[in-house]
């Protein structure tokens, strides 16, 4: 298995090359408490969930910088999409830049193919996967949310693909309880739910 996230991570497309976060809190990050993204042009995927709230990360920044933000789900096989998730990007003063509305964006699937899941890829600011946005220093906020504030979510931040050799220790300390946790276990619940419920 490590030989294959190794090779996993030297041979990354360009359109996934994101650094794998995995966010264990169980409580909300909120504007008094965000979730801080350092080095905001260097690629992250931050998997993560909301448990009865929106999760509010911020980015603080001394110099302009090439912006990127898009959301994503994970796809389990045989299973409804449960919720869609919007990102609002609001600046210092919390004032609405933009929003990546996934209430009204048509999701698709993709397959990642080095990794071997399915996604259920959402609205993003910029264009497959890239930065089409320079914004200027400053400080900034991503709100995530959706109507039930609930669900398994990756937000995917940067464009700026940086993959040495601490980066890849950490991915491969990672990527197991990512697996679990966002594939594994949704998906044999949902399997459970469809037997209960014939």
């Amino acid at each position: 298995m490590t030989r294959t996230i190794i090779l996993f991570l030297l041979t990354l497309s360009a359109a996934w090359a994101h650094q794998p976060v995995h966010d264990k809190n169980t409580t909300d990050w909120t504007f008094d408490n965000p979730y801080v993204i350092e080095k905001p042009e260097v690629s992250k995927a931050i998997y993560a969930e909301l448990n009865g709230a929106p999760d509010v990360y911020r980015i603080t920044i001394d110099r302009a910088f090439d912006f990127y933000a898009g959301i994503t789900q994970p796809k389990w096989e045989g299973c409804a999409r449960a919720h869609w998730f919007s990102v609002d990007i609001l600046d210092e003063n919390r004032d609405l830049i933009s929003s990546l509305d996934g209430e009204r964006f048509e999701w698709w699937a993709w397959y990642e193919e080095y990794g071997k899941q399915w996604y259920w890829i959402g609205p993003e600011s910029g264009e497959d996967f890239l930065s089409t946005d320079r914004f200027p220093a400053g400080t900034y906020y991503l709100k995530v949310y959706n109507q039930a504030q609930q669900g398994l979510y990756v937000l995917a931040v940067g464009d700026d693909e940086q993959f040495g050799p601490i980066t890849i220790t950490r991915t491969l300390i990672s990527l197991p309880g990512i697996e679990k946790r966002f594939w594994e276990e949704p998906e044999a619940r949902c399997r459970a739910e469809q037997e209960t419920s014939r």
